[in-house]
């Protein structure tokens, strides 16, 4: 079986966990669907992240459960009324539902043999950079959110959230901006685990973890029916988030992997 029928079989399958854990929802096809996207957006991982099974389930379970779900959920928090209340039982079942995913597609990844045994080393920055790099992550979402997100307020979803500016002034601006900001480091911190161990070049692991961010971070599931949105709204997010979110992981990567001329006059002076 050539490469690509097996990539086909674990976006197809690895699609069928969702859809199966949520068939309480109904909307089958929708989850298949939204499934598959986030299946495709592991590949990268699956191929070319961690070598052993453990480290590829617990890079991807981390990833689902901090994008997916807490940075998810505290944007929801704010701007959707009545999902304070249940926020706890949101979390709970989503540690679940992607505890599930995760094994299927660590599983899956295994059986199709689709990790690559290729010896290739990944850029790294000195680790007492990293935090800082971390740090200023998490400031570009900032100016990402700013922007993107007043765009898309201003001209496309002002009629779906007419509180919004009153619920951030009642927050406070200054606690509201660090909060994106914590999302952005939060966000960071859980792809780092994928971003050192991607063996893939510069530019393309940059590229790949940006789509993961901008698939799991909602796009993924906002494909699906929701009571909380109607369709236009959850299209016209699918785009905000891909400004912001996939913004934010190509900028993680370029930090903090620097180009391979960069890593050799580290070793050069190191050994010197």
């Amino acid at each position: 079986m050539n490469m690509n029928l097996r990539i086909g079989l674990f976006c197809l399958l690895g699609g069928l966990a969702p859809a199966i854990a949520a068939l309480g929802a109904g909307h089958f096809g929708w989850w298949w669907l939204s499934g598959l996207i986030l299946a495709a957006a592991f590949v990268p991982v699956a191929r070319f992240g961690p070598r052993t099974m453990l480290g590829q389930f617990g890079a991807i379970f981390l990833f689902l459960v901090v994008v997916g779900s807490v940075c998810t959920g505290v944007e929801a928090v704010i701007f959707l009324p009545g999902q304070k209340e249940v926020a706890g039982r949101n979390l709970a079942g989503a540690i679940v539902f992607y505890l599930i995913i995760a094994a299927v597609l660590t599983l899956l990844a295994k059986v199709l043999k689709l990790t690559e045994s290729s010896p290739s080393t990944v850029e790294r920055r000195p680790a007492a950079s990293v935090a800082l790099m971390v740090g200023l992550s998490g400031l570009a979402y900032v100016v990402y959110y700013l922007i993107f997100g007043s765009i898309t307020y201003q001209f496309f979803t002002r009629q779906y959230y007419p509180d919004g500016p009153k619920i951030v002034a009642q927050l406070g601006p200054w606690l509201f901006w660090a909060i994106e900001l914590a999302r952005g480091i939060l966000m960071t911190l859980a792809a780092l685990p994928i971003i050192y161990t991607l063996r893939m070049r510069r530019w393309p692991a940059a590229l790949a973890v940006g789509a993961l961010l901008w698939i799991v971070g909602g796009a993924s599931l906002l494909l699906t029916p929701s009571e909380l949105m109607i369709p236009a709204q959850r299209y016209i997010h699918i785009v905000e988030i891909l400004t912001q979110n996939a913004s934010l992981g190509i900028t993680a990567v370029l930090l903090l992997r620097p180009r391979r001329a960069v890593v050799a006059s580290l070793q050069a002076a190191t050994s010197q």
